[in-house]
């Protein structure tokens, strides 16, 4: 493997830990309270800790959808994604937290299996993103990992009021 072949590698793997480690934090950010607690909007008109995960849950199964696409068709079309124009978010937040959270962890797993079994030329494989000319596998990973840290602190900040943040 070259230098940059290896450099790339590097980078893909890089990705991977990153949300691993983000759904660590999903996971301590969300431990030990109860459904009522996961549901409190702590701040006023804003998502809750579960609408949260609720929508990182939604986008990871998006992003999953468009790495398949990506790696299994030629230059496939990539719809954008409005959270507020998902017909299916608000049943996914009437749902217990629990169910909320197996979901995304169980997501989180598929989606790590699916890029774990990537090649080095399959996470350039690219679609037709109608605001990002570059859109491949990793330009969208990446992206994922951007929007999912922005949101983990939005939960770090609704989690604070109810008590004290676990350490593990």
């Amino acid at each position: 493997m070259s230098e940059r072949s290896q450099d790339k590698a590097g980078a893909h793997r890089r990705l991977i830990t990153r949300l691993e480690q983000q759904a660590e934090d999903v996971r301590r950010l969300t431990a030990g309270l109860d459904d009522e607690q996961l549901s409190r909007r702590t701040v006023p008109a804003k998502w809750s800790l579960k609408e949260l995960v609720c929508h990182l849950g939604r986008i990871q199964d998006v992003f999953d959808a468009r790495v398949a696409a990506m790696v299994g068709q030629e230059q496939p079309a990539i719809a954008s994604y409005e959270p507020e124009d998902d017909p299916d978010f608000e049943g996914l937040t009437r749902r217990p937290a629990s169910a909320c959270l197996q979901d995304f962890f169980s997501g989180r797993d598929r989606l790590f299996a699916r890029l774990e079994a990537l090649g080095p030329e399959q996470w350039h494989r690219s679609g037709r993103h109608p605001e990002y000319p570059n859109y491949d596998v990793h330009f969208a990973v990446e992206y994922m990992a951007h929007h999912e840290a922005h949101h983990i602190y939005q939960m770090y900040q609704r989690r604070a009021p109810l008590g004290r943040l676990p350490h593990h």
